[in-house]
């Protein structure tokens, strides 16, 4: 037998906060160490932070990686245990994205990254070149001063493997295990048996199977030990890196980390038998044909043995059960990680948020009662760094800390139901309901004050006074008095956050937290600068339908009763006077249901759809129910209210990234804003073929009211940005 002992891990890195990275780098190097591990991994990036993005383009970042480095490297941490450390290096006149592989207190090699990541939410090649060169590796000469520190001019650079005298050892960096010729398929054929994957993933609902997926595919057919290291947490943008530091076995897994937590370093380990992987390859085949014949990849050869030979103390690790979160599970602990980790590195004293008592600000209440309540366990469970950072968010006392989380989310969470003339007595006492639940400190405001005060400004400078639609007003009176509302709160809200702490005699300011989701982001279905407009928003890319799961679930789970009232009430942003024959519902504001979005958001989003294949996809898939015609209307409607909507997306919240057909306009969704929302061509295209069906041309309804309203708004376009806020 030929037993190694490895070890991986979830790092919750920073971009460009070098002292917090190379603290967690020790820390899991120590942990590895401890346990008997002769190989760490560690994540993509780790020593910068994965998402520095145009501060890679800095000579200071890369200087200060180096600087890094060569502090670990003049210290015992890489005595008798190969490390691999990620950084950015620049070679020549070209910049990388590298594993650095050390081992006592030498740099053994130098691995640039092959295949970058430069889709969704990565723009890898804005920053770093792929490494093109196959055949040999090249000599990096290191920078003058690591070079004198560690007496080692240079070392191997580019694409190969490490031989020991026992085993093969190579790299895999993130997005080159879901390219079309992954490396680990060539490397094993050269003898490789322990895959190293360092990566930068984030969390996306339903997305981590084919993670996982992938890994033991790699193994699976070929044998080998894989490990995967990723960071965990908000490193400081709108992902949330998911964790789930793993070590596959020949295709099962055999460790695994956790993929939502407030710890900033976790390690896991795992005793492998690599005759195992060797006897694997024997019994397949193909894989010994085609090793045979195989492209040699060169490698670097190390004098040193890693493995152990049998030894009935070393406990070899066996198969376990995969743990996956529910998609419910992923909203409650994903963004509360993130909500964490933002407010404790930002400086904040705690959140603010209006609480409306409608699905979607009440999924944000619950997600920071959730956070609480993360909080408190991990204190129990006897994590220091998180009781420092919930002391001193907290505002406690020496010597006392969180040991309960309705006492933490009175000192951190502050909700306010800002009500008006239109809102109703069930709202408001769900808000209230829930805002004890979760143990918030509540404030019930009346806007109607205010309302009034800008409403007779504008009588007085214009001579009119505008009425809703009810009481005889035009589409241009209703739109504009809802949208006073709407923005009065989000004027409010801000106030509020920067002035309540000083009110309580606390230190520092709140964060205002949104609450729009992702359907209503598509629509366009919210008022610009209104309480969508916040600091940040936990829910900004989650689906309607998916919060009203979590609600349920929540309900029950966490503890929150209230929820299960509030999922089932129809959503309504009570912005409308409520008459015996009329109530505002969201649905019948937008024209369409919150499920029809989310078929839409994911065929122009996901599956790459303009309106004429969005209408041909359609109608397959509403062909029973729907006439071409139908659908026609149905995709058209839609086109032309996301196109008249898009220019939100350029202020829209920032927001945590959880769902594949997010708008979010800022790097994941890059579209223009300016759009001829009558789509001629296109539509006319529509039409040809529900003629050439049915000979029935589709006339589209105009909505003139709406377009003139927006006009004034946002000047070139004539397009609507004042509609109302749903739930608020």
């Amino acid at each position: 037998m030929r037993l190694l002992k490895v070890a991986t891990c979830n790092l919750n890195q920073w971009a460009m906060e070098f002292e917090c990275n190379m603290k967690n780098i020790k820390a899991s190097i120590s942990q590895a160490k401890a346990a008997g591990a002769v190989i760490r991994l560690g994540p993509e990036l780790e020593v910068t932070g994965y998402g520095c993005e145009d501060h890679f383009l800095e000579l200071d970042t890369l200087t200060h990686a180096w600087e890094c480095l060569k502090e670990l490297l003049l210290g015992d941490w890489t005595d008798g245990i190969l490390c691999s450390i990620g950084m950015p290096v620049i070679k020549g006149a070209e910049r990388y994205n590298c594993q650095v592989l050390c081992m006592n207190r030498r740099i053994i090699m130098i691995r640039p990254k092959l295949w970058l990541a430069n889709d969704g939410n990565y723009r890898e090649l804005r920053w770093f070149t792929a490494w093109k060169q196959r055949g040999d590796l090249d000599e990096f000469h290191l920078p003058i001063d690591v070079s004198e520190a560690l007496s080692q001019t240079s070392v191997p650079f580019g694409y190969g493997y490490i031989q020991f005298i026992d085993t093969a050892v190579a790299v895999e960096v993130c997005e080159e295990l879901f390219s079309p010729v992954p490396p680990h398929a060539e490397l094993a054929l050269n003898g490789v048996e322990v895959f190293m994957n360092a990566s930068g993933s984030h969390h996306q609902l339903r997305k981590l199977d084919i993670r996982l997926n992938a890994f033991m595919g790699a193994t699976n057919a070929r044998g080998g030990v894989y490990m995967y290291s990723n960071q965990q947490g908000c490193d400081g943008g709108r992902l949330y890196y998911d964790g789930c530091a793993c070590i596959v076995v020949n295709g099962h897994v055999v460790a695994q980390g956790s993929q939502f937590s407030l710890k900033d370093v976790e390690v896991i380990i795992s005793q492998v038998d690599l005759d195992a992987v060797a006897s694997l390859r024997g019994s397949i085949s193909s894989f010994q044909e085609q090793a045979s014949c195989k492209v040699k990849v060169s490698s670097v050869y190390v004098p040193c043995k890693l493995t152990q030979s049998f030894n009935l103390k070393m406990t070899l690790s066996s198969p376990k059960k995969i743990m996956y979160h529910s998609p419910q599970e992923e909203i409650a602990f994903g963004p509360a990680c993130w909500l964490w980790d933002y407010l404790r590195r930002s400086g904040a004293s705690g959140f603010l948020l209006p609480l409306s008592g409608g699905a979607d600000s009440s999924s944000v209440a619950a997600i920071v009662g959730c956070m609480c309540q993360l909080v408190v366990k991990e204190i129990g469970n006897g994590d220091e760094q998180v009781k420092t950072d919930a002391r001193r968010i907290g505002n406690y006392s020496d010597g006392e800390f969180p040991t309960d989380s309705k006492e933490f989310a009175k000192r951190i969470f502050y909700t306010v139901f800002m009500g008006s003339e239109n809102s109703s007595k069930e709202t408001k006492m769900r808000a209230k309901q829930l805002a004890d639940e979760i143990g918030a400190w509540h404030l019930d405001v009346c806007i109607d004050g205010v309302v009034s005060a800008v409403l007779s400004l504008f009588q007085t400078v214009t001579g009119k006074r505008p009425r809703y639609k009810v009481d005889g007003g035009s589409n241009a009176e209703n739109l504009g008095l809802q949208n006073i509302q709407a923005r009065m709160r989000m004027v409010l809200a801000f106030m509020l956050a920067s002035l309540l702490p000083w009110v309580h005699s606390k230190p520092g300011f709140y964060l205002v937290l949104g609450s729009s989701n992702v359907d209503e982001g598509l629509r366009g279905y919210l008022t610009k600068y209104d309480c969508s407009s916040a600091d940040i928003n936990p829910i900004g890319s989650i689906s309607k339908q998916d919060l009203r799961l979590f609600l349920r679930w929540a309900a029950t789970n966490l503890g929150f009763q209230s929820l299960a009232d509030i999922e089932a009430a129809p959503p309504t942003a009570e912005l409308e006077p409520i008459r015996s024959d009329y109530t505002q519902l969201d649905e019948v504001d937008m024209g369409m249901t919150y499920e029809e979005l989310s078929v839409y958001g994911r065929m122009r989003k996901i599956f790459r759809c303009g309106p004429v294949s969005m209408f041909k996809n359609l109608c397959y898939k509403w062909g029973t129910k729907l006439s071409p015609a139908e659908v026609a209307e149905k995709v058209k409607y839609f086109f032309k209210y996301y196109s008249i909507n898009r220019h939100k997306m350029t202020v829209l919240t920032p927001s945590y990234h959880a769902e594949s057909y997010s708008p979010e306009d800022n790097r994941f969704d890059l579209r223009q804003f300016l759009y001829n929302s009558k789509w001629p061509y296109q539509f006319k295209k529509i039409d040809e073929i529900v003629d050439g069906l049915n000979g029935d041309s589709v006339a589209f309804p105009e909505e003139e009211e709406e377009e003139a309203t927006s006009s004034q708004e946002f000047g070139v376009v004539a397009a609507n940005s004042g509609d109302p806020r749903a739930g608020l």
